[in-house]
């Protein structure tokens, strides 16, 4: 058998890098930081690389640290997923989905649903939370992002690259609407506000450039929410008009509770991914909701009525 680098240090090594800091990395570990350090500086004397760089308390991975990481994660994982399945007794059935708050209730609940007509004793974990998250740890089947850039040591598969659209509640179009979106008070467009992390979501100025138009509604005279999918509630219930998301107002727009305003439409600035343990992609259940997820959610209808800018 080849020789093995020191599977201590490896795990150090590999939660260090993820977590930026030997501090951190020693409170998941249940070890002091200088433990860590140890252990990271035995696999760096092991390989004959320095793995991280230094300043202070800040660390940064060098190149050869890099070079290695994904494959570590990826291998540590694999390790864990054995361990869980010995322990267990075989394969579980419980299925744990990790989804970002916007796409839990109307993009994720509805294809789970399908998901179990063909799994119907398939128990179902679903928790709604922010990147970053460690999938290992947290005994993760599939983590579903924003964005294929988050998770380097998982297989990932693209899923679908969203793009928004202005919706209205037919009756909101019908007391407040104008011959032209760009006739439209300010007061009735609805913002998204994505939070600080994000610079790639496309605004009503983007998509009024997108229909040929100068317009840019400003956000502190309209409504304002935090997510796309708190976006889309509010047109469904009348409060004004969203950049709604395909994905999840495709729905209520078959269901005639939205309207299509306009066919321009904008591309969001990132894919929506989905990242597993390679060990788990084969997995029937896993490979049936990522099918599923990557499905073509169709296109809305376009209200006639309604004009672009």
């Amino acid at each position: 058998m080849e020789k093995l680098p020191p599977l201590n240090a490896m795990r150090a090594f590999e939660v260090a890098a993820r977590a930026g800091s030997f501090t951190l990395a020693a409170t998941e570990l249940g070890v002091s930081s200088a433990a860590v350090s140890q252990q990271i500086r035995n696999l760096e004397d092991w390989f004959g690389k320095q793995l991280f760089m230094r300043n202070g308390n800040r660390i940064a991975l060098t190149d050869a640290g890099h070079a290695i990481y994904p494959q570590t994660a990826r291998a540590l994982g694999e390790i864990a997923a054995v361990g869980r399945r010995m322990l267990e007794g075989g394969l579980r059935t419980r299925l744990v989905v990790s989804v970002p708050f916007s796409l839990a209730e109307l993009w994720l609940t509805p294809r789970l649903a399908v998901l179990l007509d063909g799994f119907p004793q398939m128990a179902i974990d679903v928790r709604v939370e922010d990147d970053p998250v460690d999938v290992v740890r947290q005994n993760i089947d599939l983590r579903i992002s924003y964005g294929d850039y988050h998770y380097p040591a998982l297989k990932m598969v693209r899923l679908v690259h969203d793009e928004v659209l202005p919706v209205a509640s037919p009756d909101f179009w019908q007391r407040h609407g104008a011959a032209d979106l760009a006739d439209v008070h300010e007061s009735h467009f609805i913002h998204t506000n994505w939070g600080p992390n994000y610079a790639s979501h496309p605004s009503w100025a983007d998509w009024f450039a997108a229909a040929g138009g100068s317009r840019a509604p400003d956000p502190s005279h309209g409504r304002r929410v935090g997510l796309s999918s708190l976006a889309i509630g509010a047109a469904r219930l009348g409060l004004g008009i969203a950049l709604g998301q395909k994905v999840m107002a495709n729905a209520d727009v078959e269901a005639g509770r939205l309207i299509a305003l306009s066919s321009v439409s904008v591309r969001l600035g990132q894919p929506y991914c989905a990242f597993m343990l390679p060990a788990k992609a084969e997995r029937a259940d896993i490979a049936g909701l990522v099918e599923l997820l990557a499905s073509n959610p169709g296109r809305p209808r376009t209200e006639p009525a309604s004009g672009a800018a």
